[in-house]
């Protein structure tokens, strides 16, 4: 696939947010300040302001010397980083990969992406449009290059499409400046007189690396396509997502229903092929004001049941508000696993079957009340009760070690051992009555004691002699000493699961 690139230069960025909060100071000259050495200098001036002659680095007093009524505001050192972020969120909607280009501008890989618009013309017009509607100036190029793409969106026209193959030569008589070198470097080569790229293109490769070191020579690779340049999206690229584009916005849950069914039968196809299942799916809806809409699901096994998935995300679709209208429909699997290649074919037919559907009503269970309302759990090898068991990620997940079943174990085992007051003879019989929330309980049958040494490794401390015992209404409970038995000392017992 022909790789596409679009850089985006916000001209005014941190100016341009000001007069979204403060719409009375769009066409007033106004800038932003910080303080340096004991002066007020410019780092930012609206468009109003710098065509009257303000200069960026200017010292605010000359500034208003020279126009009198230029506003100032201060500035804030991290906004433009924070404004990128938003805006490349926002860029989404037009491809999945986006990345911040400090201090002004985004840059997009936009490959396979712009017959969704009807084309690279109305594609870019599109972007362009929907940020000048936001309040943003903004100067856009698309290229082979993330370089030249760069270089044409600042020296360009201001909406420029490089044709394929045609990057190397729009770029000679641009000035050194576009290959995003050091000031120090085109200060160097236009003191020269090497003012276009075309004056020094051609020249020996050592000689430039001797005179301007390395990084000339990279930037210079980059923008002709010699070295690939790898982007740093702002969120990783997910492999198996899918994109729906809507050509009018969509506003009916019914709407909705359809885009989410497409996007399912084309995912779980990916899926299917690859003999992988999603265990987790974000299904998220991009509004035309540049709000997001978000809903996603978990699955207890790997899964590329359509129906299914439908049905789990279809539960959530109530929550959507789709006004003033959807654009476009984004569905992400990040979490994949790999799928037994007999699991979907054995549907219908034994175990396999009754694995999937209870599967399945566990994960719509999940959907209606909470992923955290379901759990199991697998024997974990500690010897103290409270640790000898862990919460499994799934239904498929195999225990390490086995439950203990040659010794009685209570039904609900208590998180923490509970303290409780008992009396018992001397020196290892079972106890004769214990007292729990002030409830005092006569023990009819008793046996034990079960000894568990305490595991060293972890933490110090004493024994456990538990003991099962049965109180005259029938309840029977796991209650255990704690260490040996001392008769200058008040023994602690504790109370720490129920049986049935």
């Amino acid at each position: 696939m022909q790789k596409r690139y679009i850089s985006i230069w916000f001209c005014y960025l941190k100016t341009d947010w000001h007069v979204r909060r403060k719409p009375v100071l769009a066409g007033l000259p106004f800038v932003l300040v910080t303080s340096s050495h004991g002066r007020m200098i410019i780092t930012a001036a609206s468009k109003t302001a710098i065509a009257q002659s303000v200069l960026l680095g200017m010292a605010l007093a000359d500034a208003r010397a020279v126009l009198p009524t230029l506003q100032y505001f201060d500035d804030e050192e991290k906004r433009a980083a924070v404004l990128l972020n938003g805006l490349a969120a926002w860029c989404y909607r037009f491809t999945p990969v986006v990345a911040i280009n400090l201090p002004d501008g985004l840059l997009l890989d936009v490959s396979g992406c712009p017959h969704l618009w009807g084309g690279e013309t109305n594609y870019l017009q599109e972007i362009q449009n929907r940020l000048a509607a936001l309040g943003y100036n903004v100067k856009l190029a698309m290229a082979d290059t993330v370089g030249a793409a760069w270089a044409m969106a600042r020296y360009g026209n201001g909406l420029s499409i490089v044709e394929p193959g045609m990057h190397a030569k729009v770029l000679l008589p641009l000035p050194p400046s576009s290959l995003r070198i050091e000031d120090s470097i085109a200060a160097q080569l236009d003191k020269l007189g090497l003012r276009q790229i075309a004056c020094f293109v051609q020249m020996p490769r050592t000689a430039l690396r001797r005179r301007f070191g390395d990084s000339l020579l990279q930037r210079l690779d980059e923008a002709m396509g010699n070295k690939e340049e790898m982007l740093l999206p702002v969120q990783p690229a997910i492999e198996y997502s899918e994109r729906l584009p809507s050509m009018e916005p969509i506003l009916t849950a019914t709407g909705i229903r359809i885009a989410l069914k497409r996007l399912l039968d084309s995912l779980c196809s990916r899926l299917q092929k690859a003999e992988k299942g999603l265990r987790k799916a974000i299904f998220s809806c991009y509004r035309t004001d540049g709000k997001t809409e978000q809903v996603s699901i978990g699955t207890n096994r790997p899964t590329c049941n359509p129906l299914h998935l439908f049905r789990l995300l279809e539960e959530h679709i109530t929550t959507i508000t789709p006004a003033p209208g959807i654009e476009l429909f984004v569905l992400d699997a990040p979490v994949v696993e790999e799928l037994d290649p007999w699991q979907e074919a054995l549907f219908a037919n034994g175990t396999a079957a009754t694995e999937t559907e209870l599967a399945e009503l566990l994960d719509r269970i999940a959907g209606k009340f909470g992923q955290e309302r379901i759990r199991r759990f697998l024997p974990a090898e500690h010897y103290w009760p409270e640790r000898s068991y862990k919460p499994a990620n799934s239904l498929q997940e195999v225990a390490n070690t086995s439950w203990v079943i040659n010794k009685p174990r209570p039904l609900q085992l208590l998180p923490h051992p509970v303290l409780i007051q008992v009396t018992a003879p001397v020196p290892d019989y079972p106890p004769m009555n214990f007292r729990h929330n002030g409830v005092l309980h006569i023990i009819s049958k008793a046996d034990g004691p079960e000894r568990i040494e305490a595991e060293w490794w972890l933490q110090e401390g004493f024994h456990r002699d538990y003991y099962y015992v049965e109180d005259e209404s029938g309840k029977r409970y796991w209650i255990f000493r704690l260490g040996h038995y001392d008769a200058a000392n008040n023994q602690r017992w504790y109370l720490h699961g129920y049986f049935s």
